[in-house]
């Protein structure tokens, strides 16, 4: 990794992985060094469409390598979203390749933003992906660096990262898509997070997905603060989805979670969860949306195993709600 640290870090400032502390926090910025490729294209549909109206994008769930279960979740939520996030799975690493997944949901008449990592393959491998993904007509390309392989299912998996997040969006550009990257405002060192957001815009991001942040006042302020450093583009605000007791212990497994005070606690609490579930995600995203220079809205919904379905019901429902 160069342009460091990763969204991964302990709010004491330990790394994610290790009980030391994160070697990139006493160091200044890493500044993007190489060029911004020009888009000589059209402007992408779904930034354009941030330019008419805020987008609602949500996560898909499904269950890893099993293309009935994409296929499925897809079905449940094509015409209530803008598009769906295809990231990492938390519990499965190992899953289909990101231009396969890509495909079958896309089958399906549902916009893809397809998520890239860098911590399984190298720079190579992840050209082809965005490669086959730019040749299938996918529009968005989600950039991260990724979790470390210790914090997942397959810690036996050797770590790559031959690449971070800021050279994969360089390349995402380079490769025609729309590019985003994510940001984690409260995140060690929390002071010059809107300037990695800068440089990752100066490398080729066109928009940037604000991890959980808590409450819209800090939403607020880290846009204010990005966009006063020179991090010109529009931002999507990541709503936090739970709909039942296991997905309310998945999102509480998520590293640097930051939700407002008592949000997860007046679901599991509720006598309908499903329904408080639903209810609290719409309305934090209409706040979230509220926020001036937040053009959409990404909800981040987390199913516990054997609830893929219900969960992708609950994120259609939101959807239409925004609507």
């Amino acid at each position: 990794m160069t342009h460091g640290p990763c969204g991964g870090v302990a709010e004491d400032g330990r790394c994610e992985v290790a009980p030391v502390p994160c070697s990139f926090l006493p160091l200044p910025t890493m500044r993007w060094s190489g060029p911004t490729a020009v888009r000589t294209a059209p402007e992408p549909r779904l930034l354009a469409l941030m330019r008419q109206r805020p987008v609602v994008v949500a996560d898909l769930p499904a269950v890893a390598l099993d293309r009935a279960s994409l296929e499925r979740s897809a079905d449940v939520v094509v015409g209530h979203v803008d598009a769906v996030l295809l990231g990492d799975h938390g519990a499965a690493r190992v899953q289909f390749s990101p231009t396969y997944r890509a495909s079958v949901v896309q089958a399906r008449g549902l916009p893809v933003w397809q998520g890239l990592n860098c911590r399984d393959r190298n720079r190579v491998a992840l050209e082809g992906e965005l490669a086959g993904l730019a040749d299938l007509g996918v529009g968005a390309v989600h950039c991260v660096t990724g979790d470390h392989t210790a914090t997942g299912d397959r810690p036996d998996a050797r770590p790559v990262f031959d690449w971070d997040s800021t050279q994969l969006a360089a390349a995402a550009r380079a490769a025609g898509v729309l590019v985003s990257v994510g940001e984690t405002p409260h995140g060690p060192p929390a002071e010059r997070r809107p300037h990695r957001l800068v440089e990752k815009v100066r490398a080729g991001a066109d928009v940037c997905f604000v991890n959980h942040t808590g409450s819209v006042q800090e939403l607020r302020d880290f846009v204010e603060r990005a966009t006063d450093a020179g991090a010109d583009v529009p931002f999507v605000a990541c709503v936090a989805v739970a709909t039942d007791p296991g997905s309310v212990a998945e999102l509480r497994r998520f590293t640097g979670l930051r939700l407002p005070a008592g949000y997860l606690a007046g679901i599991e609490s509720a006598h309908d969860p499903a329904r408080a579930g639903i209810a609290a995600a719409t309305a934090l995203a209409e706040e979230y949306l509220a926020v001036p220079g937040v053009r959409g809205v990404d909800l981040s919904g987390v199913a516990a195993p054997g609830t893929e379905l219900t969960t992708a019901t609950a994120l259609a429902e939101i959807g239409r709600r925004l609507s």
